[in-house]
């Protein structure tokens, strides 16, 4: 062990002396040299020194290589000049791995490669054609299925029947890459077609669109293959760059003439600039493509695609979910599921998608970048995060929806269901609101956790902020306190008139500080709990409604009551207006005898809010009844004596001032209560 110790610092004194020591030092003596010579041919010290030299390798971190602009120019121009010299070579290349492919294939006795190609998806097809004539009679119950049935079917039969063909064959060198892709492109193009039959059935896709995408896919996968079979075939790397651009530029065509199809010719120049934006957005898409930044291009391709593609794939789920269940299900928290966990698998491929082209090794970052794995490791942690949140808002939002949609039933007719509805009508969207925040808070406060933020001082300084705050708005502190017991004290409900001072009205809506007030007249007020005060609601239980009405001095006051009680029953008895009715009409007496006749007392409970409508019909019916009945309503009269008998402009005068005087003596009456 000694020994290999001392070589070991020989070593290190020879690695840290550098060039110097043949420059300066002299020579060391014969014997060192055959020592160290015999010391390094020993296989014990040389896998030590590998062994030390490994792992000094490893924990070396990577030269980082530098480079000045002139030198990036330099390799621009010559990749550039490059590509322009294989340009002409691509028909001649193309030719040349053609002949390798048929003389491959012809030394095994094959047929040409288009022709093997074509054949296996004859064959496919005609399997399929067979599934489809056995398959005709089975049908299910909804459309959706039975499209499903008549794109997913067949298209599994061509894939298995095509691949069954593949495996079992023995191909040539050559020739097997050639079909593998090509049947895997056309695999990945029926795959694509079959789903896209199934959103233009569900609605999700537009005829146009549907052939511009197909044209699309196609051209892409087309050009997949030639990429991926370039190395595998000798095809010369400028070439196969140049016909990847070729390819890019027919996709990047297609794309902007979809973007520009549907502007028609008279569009205004305003609706234009979407269109001129998604260009730019295209073409500066192509460009970071052309430049090899793969994972700026993807990022890109999910921001334009995924706000497109999500609602696409509620909008095929819900289709599904309404074709096959009953609407209650539908609107369900089982469709929530369903339908968040179709949007989780579509934004979760996307960001595997991502990690797989950044060739994301946590393990590998960790050692590397420990700043840089705590950010993309916290991005892809805030996805899940985020997607979990998202779930827990929809799933409670449809809970609550769904509650408010049932209490809010118009068909309930028990009291106590219908107070209970109210009540819920009324607290239900604030804790709605109430958990929104929370959640937003919550999931944002988890994501910025994730990032590698420290959020504890970040909390403790919100709290301070907070405190700071209430000390300075102690008018809305107590609003919104003021809120929090009225709901608690059950004063008011959503569709109740209030009254509180000088602001009454129906309750349309409430926030945590104020009330909103629909006025009778169509006038909002908008209140703060602080300043409501007293609340004097009109709309629970019943409402006793009084009136009076003055009749002659003569009247026979038991003849009344008896009417009146028969008004009473007819009007309980009305179809329309019976259910308003909680007591019926009574003639409660003779309240007070006037100057002109006796005013008599009338009363009826009534549900609230409907004491108006009932006292209009007991009105008619009272006047009619009582003239009927030879019962006259008391006028107001004066007579006047001596000289001004009889004139007329003398009897409204002292009309006028008997009014003046009643008016005054009730005015002190008042005052002096």
């Amino acid at each position: 062990m000694r020994n290999v110790f001392s070589a070991f610092l020989v070593l290190l004194s020879l690695l840290i002396a550098g060039p110097s020591l043949a420059q300066t030092a002299a020579a060391p003596p014969p014997e060192k040299l055959s020592e160290l010579l015999k010391l390094l041919d020993d296989p014990a010290i040389r896998s030590w020194i590998t062994a030390q030299q490994q792992a000094q390798a490893q924990t070396q971190a990577p030269a980082i290589p530098t480079q000045d602009v002139e030198d990036l120019e330099e390799k621009a121009r010559s990749h550039f000049a490059a590509l322009a010299a294989a340009v002409p070579k691509v028909p001649s290349e193309i030719a040349r791995v053609s002949a390798r492919i048929r003389a491959d294939g012809a030394a095994s006795g094959f047929a040409p490669t288009y022709l093997l190609i074509a054949a296996i998806v004859a064959v496919g097809l005609a399997i399929e054609w067979i599934f489809k004539r056995v398959s005709k009679g089975a049908r299910f119950e909804n459309g959706i299925l039975n499209k499903l049935l008549l794109e997913a079917g067949p298209t599994l039969v061509f894939i298995v029947t095509a691949s069954v063909i593949f495996l079992v064959v023995p191909w040539p060198l050559l020739v097997r890459p050639v079909v593998l892709f090509s049947l895997l492109a056309v695999f990945a193009f029926r795959t694509v077609l079959a789903i896209a039959r199934l959103a233009m059935t569900a609605g999700a896709s537009h005829r146009t669109v549907h052939r511009r995408g197909m044209i699309f896919t196609g051209i892409l996968l087309a050009g997949i293959v030639l990429a991926a079979l370039g190395p595998k075939l000798g095809v010369d790397p400028d070439v196969s760059t140049v016909i990847s651009l070729f390819v890019s530029a027919v996709l990047l065509a297609i794309a902007i003439e979809t973007v520009w199809l549907a502007a028609p010719a008279e569009e205004s120049p305003q609706r234009l600039w979407p269109k001129m934006l998604r260009t730019l957005a295209l073409v500066a898409l192509w460009l970071v493509w052309c430049l090899d930044f793969n994972g700026l291009f993807w990022i890109g391709i999910f921001a334009a695609a995924l706000p497109r593609v999500l609602p696409a794939v509620d909008h095929m789920v819900r289709a599904f979910a309404e074709s096959r269940w009953q609407e209650g299900v539908v609107n369900s928290p089982r469709m929530v599921l369903i339908s968040r966990g179709a949007r989780a698998l579509v934004i979760g491929a996307a960001v595997a998608w991502l990690a797989l082209i950044w060739r994301y090794d946590p393990n590998d970052l960790l050692q590397r970048n420990p700043v840089l794995d705590t950010i993309i490791t916290g991005l892809f942690k805030s996805v899940v995060i985020l997607l979990l949140a998202d779930l827990c808002w929809e799933l409670t939002k449809t809970f609550i929806d769904r509650k408010l949609q049932t209490v809010s039933d118009p068909q309930l007719q028990n009291p106590a269901d219908i107070a209970r509805g109210s009540r819920l009508r009324t607290l239900l969207p604030i804790f709605r609101n109430a958990l929104a925040a929370l959640v937003l808070v919550t999931a944002g406060l988890m994501v910025l956790s994730e990032m590698g933020v420290a959020i504890g001082p970040l909390i403790a300084g919100a709290g301070i902020f907070g405190v700071a705050i209430g000390f300075g708005s102690q008018t809305l502190v107590k609003d919104i306190v003021s809120g929090v017991f009225y709901l608690m004290d059950d004063a008011f409900r959503v569709g109740e008139y209030i009254q509180s001072g000088s602001y009454k009205g129906t309750v349309e809506s409430f926030s945590l500080r104020s009330i909103r007030l629909r006025h009778h007249r169509g006038p909002v007020f908008t209140v703060p709990f602080g300043e409501l005060g007293a609340v004097q609601n009109m709309s629970r239980d019943w409402v006793i409604d009084k009136f009076r009405l003055r009749v002659k001095f003569d009247t026979d006051v038991d003849k009344a009551r008896k009417i009146t009680k028969k008004l009473g029953a007819e009007l309980s008895e009305d179809p329309e207006f019976g259910p308003m009715i909680l007591m019926p009409l009574k003639m409660k007496g003779v309240e007070e005898i006037g100057d002109f006749g006796i005013e008599l007392s009338f009363a009826f409970t009534a549900k609230p809010g409907m004491q108006t409508m009932v006292r209009r019909r007991a009105y008619t019916m009272i006047r009619r009844a009582f003239m009927e009945n030879g019962i006259e309503f008391a006028q107001p009269t004066v007579q006047v004596g001596g000289d001004e008998k009889g004139d007329p402009t003398a009897a409204a005068a002292a009309l006028r001032k008997h009014q003046m005087a009643t008016e005054a003596a009730q005015a002190a009456a008042a005052g002096g209560a």
